[in-house]
């Protein structure tokens, strides 16, 4: 198998509010969209996102009903407090304040309008044997 791109796909109640908050707040763009549903990317690593409205005839009968929920969409970025501050003054809760676990991740998190949980990682250490 040779993977060439990845993709998260989430089944959300309002398909325009989760594009909207991704699209200005975290700079994903619009790739392929119709009114239940849109494709979204960027130009760096992070993972492509596909977000369906729930209900949506193309899914299996058992997933229709279905949310997003139960995930967390983490991104490991650098510069975690700069960007923390930037979507703060964007508006943007903060649903996780910063902090700093023993191993050496430090995260926060956001939540988007249809319940979504983002998460920013940043490694500050390499995990040593006792935390890995």
């Amino acid at each position: 198998m040779h993977i060439t791109a990845s993709t998260v796909s989430l089944t959300v109640e309002d398909v325009a509010a989760s594009k909207a908050f991704l699209t200005t707040h975290l700079g994903y763009e619009e790739t392929a969209a119709t009114e239940d549903f849109v494709s979204l990317a960027r130009e760096d690593a992070a993972v492509d996102i596909v977000l369906l409205r729930r209900g949506i005839d193309v899914l299996p009968a058992t997933q229709r009903d279905q949310r997003a929920s139960g995930l967390i969409l983490a991104f490991t970025l650098t510069g975690l407090e700069d960007e923390e501050k930037r979507l703060r003054a964007e508006g943007v809760e903060i649903t996780m304040p910063l902090r700093e676990e023993p191993w050496g991740e430090r995260l926060f998190q956001v939540t988007d309008p249809n319940g979504v949980v983002i998460q920013f990682v940043e490694w500050v250490s390499v995990p040593d044997a006792e935390h890995a």
